[in-house]
């Protein structure tokens, strides 16, 4: 989120110009971190079922089962890692100046 933050300084220093309120560009960044968050939540949990599978095919008295409680875990603790690594970056983006935004590209 930070290099998002970083690229994207053009667009925010014209949003700000246009009228876009800190708030508003906030919650766009934080939208963006919620959504990275859980796609990458979904794609491991799918990954590791996949790989639970594989597992299970490979080695058929294996009892390749993940417990609920780790799943949970692991979805949880990637969604408030991207939260908590998106809201600094979306504070910066939401205090910037858009005339120092706009002058940097």
């Amino acid at each position: 989120m930070l290099v998002s933050v970083t690229q994207r300084t053009a667009e925010i220093g014209l949003l700000k110009a246009l009228g876009a309120t800190g708030s508003g560009i906030r919650s766009v960044f934080l939208t963006e971190a919620v959504l990275l968050s859980f796609t990458g939540a979904v794609v491991g949990y799918v990954l590791g079922l996949l790989g639970a599978a594989m597992i299970r095919q490979l080695y058929p008295t294996f009892p390749a089962y993940p417990p609920d409680w780790a799943v949970l875990a692991g979805l949880g603790t990637a969604l408030v890692t991207g939260i908590l690594f998106g809201v600094m970056p979306a504070r910066r983006a939401a205090q910037m100046d858009p005339v120092q935004a706009l002058s940097k590209r």
